[in-house]
Parts: structure tokens; C-alpha cells; sequence
């Protein structure tokens, strides 16, 4: 496989991040730096190659927080929906994912139709499909 190939195996796709919620989200992530470094490092690589702007300009099928966001995860092929949370609301039987999990983490700022490599809790690559965003 040439470099170019296996870059483009790799990348990221393009996000997006409402700037309140960037900033709030890095003082979350440094915060529990100590406890939760993997979790805290994924977050803040993602929070810096975001794109941020005022939540007026942000695009309806962008995952924010409080969004409920479908996703398939092709490595079971199965489909779930959930809503990205704080820690403080997370309730994973009632559906609400915390920012601060792999998933969550991997979740924010991604758009109905884009697709990211993520590692998940056993430290496993999974894709994760987004199929449908919906923010209240």
C-alpha cells in the first residue's frame, strides 16, 4: 500500500464544533486528564482539529451535544441510537452516551453520511457510520 493510500485509510473526516461547546468541552477534557487520559487525549485531538463556529452557523446534521445521533458500527453491523451527553446526564440504559467515552468522544462533530475510524473501550478499530442527527 503506497503512503497516499494509507493516508487515506486514516484521516479524519472534516468536523465541526459549536464554540461554547469547544470551549466547555476542553475544560471537561483537562479536567480528567489524570483519571481519564485516553478518553481526555481523543477528546482534545478532536477539539483542536475541529472546525468552530457559532452555533447559529452550524449545519442541522452536525453531531452537538444533546444531539441524538443514529450510528451504525460496521465491525456487528448493528445500528443504535443515542443521545451525546455531559457525564452528569449520561444514562446508558435511557440512551444518553457521555462525551467522555470513546464512542462520544468519537461521535462529536461529525455530519449524517461521514464515517470515522475510532478505537473503542478494548482498545479495538472499529467505523462508526453516522445514518441521522437530530438536535434539540
Amino acid at each position: 500500500m503506497s503512503s497516499t493510500t494509507a493516508a487515506k485509510t486514516t484521516a479524519r473526516p472534516r468536523i465541526h464544533m459549536i464554540d461554547v461547546e469547544a470551549d466547555a468541552l476542553t475544560n471537561l477534557a483537562l479536567s480528567v486528564e489524570e483519571r481519564l487520559p485516553q478518553v481526555s487525549r481523543m477528546l482534545l485531538d478532536e477539539i483542536g482539529r475541529a472546525t468552530v463556529q457559532t452555533a447559529a452557523r452550524i449545519a442541522d446534521d452536525v453531531v452537538t451535544m444533546h444531539a441524538t445521533v443514529e450510528f451504525t458500527d460496521t465491525a456487528n453491523g448493528t445500528s443504535r441510537t443515542v443521545q451525546l451527553v455531559y457525564p452528569k446526564d449520561a444514562d446508558i440504559e435511557a440512551g444518553r452516551i457521555s462525551i467522555l467515552t470513546p464512542v462520544g468522544a468519537g461521535l462529536i462533530g461529525l455530519r449524517t453520511g461521514q464515517s470515522i475510524l475510532w478505537p473503542d473501550r478494548n482498545g479495538r478499530t472499529r467505523t462508526l457510520i453516522i445514518e441521522r442527527v437530530r438536535r434539540a
